[in-house]
């Protein structure tokens, strides 16, 4: 509870100053930066009398997430440069100031930063909360609404619920006695048929039709399988599948990529309890800014420019699976595609 605790301490000595605050997320918020998002806003909002909007820069791309943002109705808007100026204090949730995958301008100082990875740097805030064992960013927050022994709205409580198994994978990675204790302390305030409808919602055709290129494209490489999906909808499609690639026997670790505007979207899991995604995707991307994650999860993007050649995007991909290969020391001469169709 330390960094619960931080948090609502800042709170009580700062309240008379915070308000309005800004609340952004990284720009393809995910179930954990929504839910971070959520709570906060509720905890600032019904607790401190702090005004708060929260904001993002990209999209909301899976279909999870956009019928956790209508089921719950979660208030997320699309960021704008008006914003920056309406709110002198700005929290940060599930990234930080230095990292590139958020819209926080490099001249300003951020008033909160509550983040589970690993800094690249100390961030420059009032207060920094950088628990890298809290196993999603949301049990922080979900943690101080706790230690208020207050009764948390169902669509609060539902969105942390969602937040917290979809980052650990329904409680199976990376699951500490500290999650599992606020998954339960939140869970009797959910809304059981929403968590359900959240977690099962109806696909799309393009979802369909990505997982099949995805499955065209898969190679394996020792126990490595990876997956060019080329142009997406939205970068989450890249999470998306490389989680389901990760289910493939006799594999370790997954990675996938994705052309998203002018970025290639990076997305690596592995099955490795051990292992640090994380610090190898930064190193096979070679940006400690552009990469990231924490133990079997990772996310990163390299800028490729909007006028690239479909050379300079296959070589691209073709380096970063190859910098996993060896950064990984897998010795295997050649590479199967084990679902690809042959042409009759």
């Amino acid at each position: 509870m330390k960094s619960a605790t931080k948090l609502l301490n800042f709170l009580l000595r700062r309240k008379d100053t915070l308000s309005p605050m800004l609340i952004l997320t990284h720009n393809y918020p995910d179930p954990d930066a929504l839910a971070s998002a959520f709570a906060l806003k509720y905890l600032l909002g019904n607790f401190y009398n702090i005004e708060s909007l929260i904001a993002y820069g990209g999209v909301i791309g899976r279909m999870e997430n956009k019928t956790m943002v209508d089921i719950l109705n979660i208030p997320v808007n699309k960021l704008t440069q008006l914003d920056f100026r309406n709110y002198s204090n700005i929290a940060l949730v599930d990234t930080q100031p230095l990292f590139e995958n958020n819209s926080f301008p490099s001249d300003k100082k951020a008033t909160i930063v509550i983040d589970q990875h690993r800094s690249v740097k100390k961030p420059k805030a009032d207060l920094n909360i950088i628990d890298t064992r809290c196993g999603a960013t949301c049990v922080v927050v979900a943690e101080a609404l706790l230690a208020l022994n207050i009764e948390i709205p169902k669509n609060v409580a539902t969105a942390i619920a969602y937040g917290i198994i979809s980052e650990t994978l329904n409680l199976y990675r990376g699951t500490t006695k500290r999650v599992i204790s606020a998954y339960l302390g939140i869970l009797p305030m959910c809304d059981i048929s929403a968590l359900a409808e959240i977690q099962n919602p109806p696909k799309s055709g393009y979802f369909f039709k990505t997982l099949g290129i995805c499955l065209q494209n898969a190679a394996v490489c020792g126990n490595v399988i990876g997956s060019n999906l080329g142009l997406v909808e939205n970068p989450d499609l890249v999470s998306l599948t490389a989680d389901f690639l990760l289910t493939y026997e006799g594999t370790e670790w997954a990675l996938c990529t994705g052309r998203y505007n002018d970025t290639l979207h990076l997305s690596l899991r592995t099955k490795a309890g051990d292992a640090n995604a994380g610090e190898i995707l930064r190193k096979v991307v070679g940006d400690s800014t552009r990469a990231g994650g924490h133990g079997e999860i990772a996310g990163g993007s390299i800028e490729i420019g909007q006028d690239a050649s479909e050379t300079k995007w296959k070589e691209s991909e073709k380096k970063v699976f190859q910098g996993l290969i060896d950064r990984l020391k897998i010795k295997a001469n050649q590479c199967s595609y084990p679902f690809k169709l042959m042409k009759k």
